[in-house]
């Protein structure tokens, strides 16, 4: 992590180490930004670590994470985060001290692990209980309570965008938008299009009689605009206001660039302040490469601006990875020592290589472009959206157009799957592409598994990020210990998101919890959470062990596997047999099963999907409107309480209970797939606090599968 010194002036470098490359092209950018990232890691800095200036680092290292081959960009993020305690920094008003919060939602959009954004989410609530609504005069006490000066417009804004759109809560961009427009119409000049620092500067001139507009504030503004169209709908009513002013600035800072192809500190009197600077010009390079890639800027004038610039950028890193050229924090920074570096340079410099690298990617490349839409009123995250597969791409990446971060993802035959987070009514795009075309494919992150495990009696277990189950083979019927003839489905029950099968499974005992879950469900002969059973005349007719499974794919994102159940009798005289499909995604703590019997007989079957039902009050929930049913155990000691859901999205033609087992009954036809859902959820999962937030989530998962996500190829 960063713990920044400020303005390092480090020693010269050797010069036995070769500069890097300024070349755009894939292998040089991203090479160039890990020898700068590596130098920061390495030589950390002092300020607080929930401090501005490193958190703007952190904005950097997140973007080189999302493109590099390397883990440990993203492991330095996670570490930072887990030593911060995922808080934000100790002025609760003040913009400098939300930026860290981008960070922490960013990686919870990756793992979804809810202790990231907790103190953030809290934070930001009590902001908005307690508003602030005060004058933007510099000079007054409590104006930085609002967005009173332009490098805030960078700090606070793409925070509140990311909170929002991983809540789907209104509040968040309502009033990061509303904010952003008074401190807009306070500090914008409509005539030069460039920012005003904050009121002290409305009547102040520069050596040649111009106004003063500092390079690196409209630097953060540009980088703002950026960091809050990369999640603002395209949808939204107020996005082409954003768009106008996003494009009226670049207009005009294209005009300012130097030959050299930086800008100066002071963009009306570059003569006054003749030093080279990086921080602002990086700012701009990556807010350039952004809108040329978008679409949204020329790329005839934007492109070569863009390359010009990062070729001076990349000349301002020393052979070891030291960006020099930064300007210090201060009022008038005419003249520095030119071997100054700071981590918020360091992580505009990141930025910037982003997008460039995105552009050097698609140089000669043309992606496929997949559009995803969210047809429902509410948020859809860490959902998995899938594409059919275009001709000519063997090893296909998936990279998300709007960040340009490349995405997890995952091949099933014909079909590409990625994660997904889209706020009602949006539509993002998602560019594929082949692997060949960068320098590094990012680790995938495994968050599905399933395998057949011999060592423990033939058992067979999957898991998501959520849940883990296990369902048993034929070794157990056999074992002098156990003799369990069971077709039930078990649970494990976990609270990291990170796989635990193989390491429990390795380690012997699972019964207790060390920490990351543990497997306290008791199955026997019942159908556990999630079995199948056939009902005849008030009776259940249950099959023996699974005989035979298949793996037809282990994730990393999904994992699917068949199991077949051997004939068994169903009542008067009828036989049946059982093979099931099942498919987990990452994010979810469902079970898709498409089921085929077969039968010595050809009507219909009467297939009940069955939750054991346990001692002591319980919550049940049983909803035909909406397919499904659940039950929320009564707590077992110190475990807490499992829930259990069954969905049958074509519908249940009747709820009962028998044998203590709570069943939702459905028709199925010989030959034909029978298709449901089950999953569970834990008490000390951090997801699911009591039964009224498993029914929520049980009730909302039937009614996307009513509504899924909308998918176009081009």
């Amino acid at each position: 992590m960063f713990h920044s010194v400020p303005a390092v002036a480090a020693e010269a470098p050797s010069a036995q180490a070769a500069a890097p490359s300024a070349a755009i092209n894939p292998k040089a950018v991203l090479s160039a930004m890990e020898r700068v990232a590596d130098w920061q890691l390495a030589n950390p800095s002092k300020h607080r670590p929930d401090d501005w200036t490193q958190a703007v680092g952190y904005n950097g290292i997140m973007a080189l994470a999302n493109i590099s081959g390397s883990s440990k960009y993203r492991d330095a993020m996670i570490a930072m985060g887990q030593k911060n305690n995922w808080k934000l920094g100790p002025n609760h008003y003040h913009a400098d001290d939300h930026i860290v919060g981008q960070t922490y939602a960013e990686l919870y959009l990756q793992t979804r692990d809810p202790k990231m954004i907790a103190p953030l989410r809290a934070s930001f609530d009590d902001i908005l209980a307690n508003r602030r609504t005060g004058s933007l005069e510099f000079t007054v006490k409590g104006n930085q309570d609002r967005w009173s000066w332009c490098d805030a417009l960078y700090m606070a804004p793409p925070a509140w965008l990311r909170l929002w759109a991983i809540t789907g809560d209104q509040r968040y961009l309502d009033f990061a938008i509303s904010e952003w427009w008074v401190t807009s119409d306070y500090l914008y000049d409509k005539e030069e299009h460039l920012y005003f620092r904050d009121s002290n500067y409305f009547d102040k001139r520069e050596a040649n009689g111009k106004k003063v507009y500092w390079s690196r504030g409209n630097g953060w503004v540009m980088g703002g605009l950026v960091r809050v169209l990369q999640y603002l709908p395209e949808n939204h009513p107020e996005r082409p206001r954003f768009v106008q002013q996003y494009k009226e600035m670049a207009a005009r800072l294209l005009t300012l660039q130097q030959p050299d192809g930086l800008w100066r500190a002071s963009l009306l009197d570059p003569d006054t302040y003749p030093m080279k600077e990086s921080s602002g010009s990086a700012l701009y390079t990556y807010a350039f490469a952004w809108g040329v890639n978008q679409g949204l800027l020329g790329a005839r004038a934007f492109k070569p601006a863009v390359q010009k610039a990062w070729t001076a950028l990349v000349a301002n890193v020393q052979p070891d990875g030291k960006l020099t050229h930064v300007q210090p924090i201060g009022l008038a920074p005419k003249v520095f020592d030119e071997n100054l570096t700071e981590v918020y340079g360091v992580g505009g410099f990141l930025l910037a290589g982003s997008e460039v690298y995105r552009m050097a990617v698609l140089e000669k490349t043309r992606p496929h472009t997949v559009s995803v839409t969210n047809p429902t009123s509410g948020v859809r995250g860490d959902e998995l959206a899938q594409a059919k597969l275009g001709a000519g791409i063997a090893r296909p990446v998936v990279m998300d157009a709007a960040t340009s971060a490349i995405v997890n993802s995952q091949v099933i035959g014909k079909q590409i799957v990625f994660p997904v987070n889209l706020a009602a009514g949006e539509t993002r795009r998602y560019l594929v592409l082949p692997a060949e075309r960068l320098a590094a494919v990012p680790p995938a992150e495994v968050k599905t598994h399933a395998r057949f495990v011999p060592e423990r009696l033939d058992d067979f277990a999957w898991e998501s990020d959520r849940t883990a189950h296990r369902v048993y083979g034929p070794a157990i019927i056999k074992d002098p210990k156990e003799h369990l003839i069971s077709s039930g489905v078990d649970v494990w029950v976990k609270k990291v998101r990170t796989p635990v099968v193989d390491k429990w499974y390795k380690r012997g005992e699972y019964h207790h919890d060390e920490g990351e879950g543990l497997d306290y469900y008791s199955v026997g002969q019942s159908r556990g959470c999630g079995g199948t059973t056939i009902v005849s005349e008030g009776k259940l007719y249950n099959s023996s062990n699974f005989t035979k499974y298949k793996v037809l794919a282990d994730g990393p994102l999904r994992a699917v596997f068949e199991l077949t159940y051997a004939g068994w009798d169903a009542g008067n005289g009828r036989t049946v047999s059982e093979v099931k499909r099942f498919s987990i995604d990452a994010g979810s703590n469902m079970t898709r099963v498409e089921t085929r019997f077969a039968s010595n007989r050809k009507q219909p079957l009467n297939v009940g999907v069955g939750i054991v039902q346990r001692d002591g009050e319980g919550h049940y929930t049983a909803d035909g409107a909406n397919n499904f049913n659940s039950y929320w155990e009564p707590a077992h000691g110190d475990d807490g309480s499992i829930g259990c859901g069954v969905i049958l999205p074509a519908g249940v033609k009747a709820f009962d209970v028998i044998d203590r087992q709570q069943l939702s009954i459905g028709t199925a036809q010989p030959g034909q797939p029978f298709v449901y859902y089950f999953g569970a959820g834990w008490s000390k999962s951090g997801d699911f606090a009591d039964a009224a937030a498993w029914d929520a989530y049980v009730r909302g998962y039937a009614q996307k599968l009513k509504a899924p996500l909308k998918v176009s190829s081009q």
